[in-house]
């Protein structure tokens, strides 16, 4: 089993539920997977974000081990790749520009689409999501060029030109069987008052949304422009699950126990 360090206490927590019921678990960086050093096993839990990391993993899909999630899967999550894969379904998703961030502003009228009303673009990094605050920002029309050289001169070579979706904003949190899904507002926080909205349609999106990049264990953003409309704004793998991580990693722990269970007898 491998996991990335930096925000690794969900998939510690899955582990010890694992460990519980009697897997013998090894840690491995992402580094160390990037150079090729991966300990034999049936089962990896993978946090590996980068593409190296990928192509090294990408082998044990077809040698049929059980991996969560998939490397596939993962790098279908990095933003040029997400914006592709749910730009050509019919998963509501708000428009979005995929360009280096070296390039020249696109055309003043795709601009204009990002932007009606006056709103605001939000500009994201374009390969792997949010790590620092300064990887997802809002500006108004006339500062994105500025906004757009402050992502080069941090070494970021592709970003996400996005427009923006009125409406409150809610997280959310599930695995792929349905088993566990969980979700609160963005702006009052777990503990707060959830806005009203319509459970059923957050949760279909979300699930399809997974389905769509092949994730098992999956959060992200949904916008309500309406109560009853909601809109993609991102997923990722292995979210932090932070509000209610020993809840999440015993249902992760079970899930995979049942996958794997199934695998063996497929």
């Amino acid at each position: 089993m491998q996991h990335r360090v930096n925000d690794s206490a969900i998939l510690d927590a899955t582990v010890g539920e694992l460990t519980a019921k009697g897997w013998r678990a090894v840690k491995t960086s992402e580094f160390e997977v990037e150079q090729g050093q991966l300990p034999v096993a049936e089962l990896y839990l993978n946090m590996c974000q980068g593409s190296l990391a990928a192509e090294q993993l990408m082998p044990l899909e077809s040698d049929g081990a059980v991996v969560v999630n998939r490397p596939s899967s993962a790098l279908n999550c990095h933003r040029y790749r997400l914006v592709k894969r749910l730009g050509d379904s019919t998963l509501a998703f708000p428009r979005t520009l995929i360009l280096a961030s070296s390039a020249p502003l696109p055309p003043p009228e795709q601009l204009d689409a990002l932007c009606p009303d006056g709103q605001k673009v939000w500009i994201k990094r374009g390969d792997v999501h949010a790590e620092r605050p300064e990887d997802v920002v809002a500006a108004p029309r006339e500062r994105v060029a500025e906004e757009l050289r402050a992502f080069t001169a941090r070494g970021i070579p592709w970003v996400a030109l996005q427009e923006h979706v009125p409406g409150p904003i809610v997280k959310f949190y599930g695995v792929t069987d349905g088993r566990f899904f969980r979700w609160y507002g963005s702006e009052a926080g777990f503990a707060g008052e959830r806005p009203k909205v319509d459970e059923n349609r957050l949760k279909a999106l979300a699930f399809e949304a997974a389905a769509i990049l092949g994730l098992e264990v999956f959060g992200g953003d949904v916008a309500f422009p309406e109560p009853d409309r909601p809109v993609l704004i991102d997923i990722n793998d292995w979210p932090s699950f932070a509000p209610f991580r020993e809840e999440a990693a015993r249902a992760i722990g079970d899930y995979i126990t049942r996958r794997f269970a199934h695998r063996k007898h497929a």
